[in-house]
């Protein structure tokens, strides 16, 4: 039983030693204010998540069509984003694989998607939306009766909305994403396949690791994607926002959610439908990988 133990102990304490060394640790103070040190860690996968889709092949799992404007429709816009993007990627990435979770009009399930980031093991996950604003109520009177006003409601469209939004997962889904760690990250770290007691000290505390850092670096992505939107195209933005959506927290990476343009605000859809407006998304988001890869692939102070 001791020499179990101390195995144990001893596995741990490297997985824990090996686990930091592939994330900046400037909180810890460790590290001189001029140092540069060479992590070892290297962003291999990025899985692009093109946003909703048309009528899919299989009823199972949750489907949604998306967002439309007045020509146009989320699932195609944001096909064209992703598939853009994953070129940009293995062409100004060197050594960067990307990864989509569709590449047909079909949809593919939350869940699925979720699954295709997991299988290919990303190290960052990008979901591709358009945003768009529900219809107003609004009273309008129709005339009188009795010498009182008669009312109705009507629906009027909302196309106040415009420019981007960043969105990062929501803390009150926390345990569905530590069940995704536990399953994707922790249990490979420890070689098995399945069984770990996610009550164990060691899994609790290689699970709130990771929970803590994949948020750290998710909101780390969005802030540097927001700001390529703004201060380089001049777009206006909604900033960034935290949000329970299923893809984020089911995925065991570092994920955004890129709301690219409102589709119902005839010129963001004239925007999100050229060429030039779809290249200048796709280049802001490529810049802002680059820095973010720079940045965690080096401990820098």
């Amino acid at each position: 039983m001791k020499n179990r133990a101390l195995k144990r102990f001893i596995y741990s304490l490297s997985v824990l030693l090996a686990l930091v060394s592939c994330f900046p640790v400037t909180s810890y103070g460790f590290i001189k204010a001029d140092t540069v040190i060479n992590s070892g860690f290297k962003i291999k996968t990025i899985v692009i998540d093109a946003g909703h889709g048309g009528k899919p092949s299989s009823t199972e799992g949750h489907f949604s069509h998306g967002a439309s404007g007045s020509f146009s429709s989320e699932r195609n816009v944001t096909l064209a984003i992703a598939l853009k993007l994953q070129n940009a990627i293995e062409k100004d990435m060197t050594g960067v694989k990307a990864v989509l979770t569709r590449t047909t009009e079909d949809d593919v399930s939350f869940e699925r998607r979720a699954e295709i980031a997991n299988e290919n093991k990303g190290n960052i996950f990008i979901s591709i939306h358009c945003n768009s604003l529900s219809d107003r109520r609004v009273r309008e009177q129709v005339g009188t009766k009795h010498h009182k006003p008669v009312y109705r409601t009507v629906s009027l469209p909302d196309r106040s909305g415009k420019g981007v939004l960043l969105l990062v997962y929501g803390l009150h889904r926390s345990k569905e994403e530590e069940k995704t760690i536990i399953h994707n990250q922790v249990e490979e770290d420890s070689g098995m396949d399945a069984g770990l007691d996610p009550d164990d000290p060691i899994t609790i505390i290689l699970t709130n690791e990771y929970k803590r850092k994949f948020r750290q670096q998710s909101i780390k992505l969005a802030t540097l994607i927001n700001n390529e939107f703004v201060q380089t195209d001049g777009r206006p933005s909604e900033g960034l926002r935290e949000q329970g959506i299923y893809v984020l927290c089911h995925t065991a990476m570092p994920s955004v959610l890129v709301e690219t343009g409102y589709i119902n605000n005839p010129k963001d859809e004239e925007y999100l439908n050229s060429e030039d407006g779809q290249n200048e998304i796709v280049s802001s988001i490529v810049r802002a990988l680059l820095n973010y890869k720079n940045e965690v692939e080096k401990v820098s102070q």
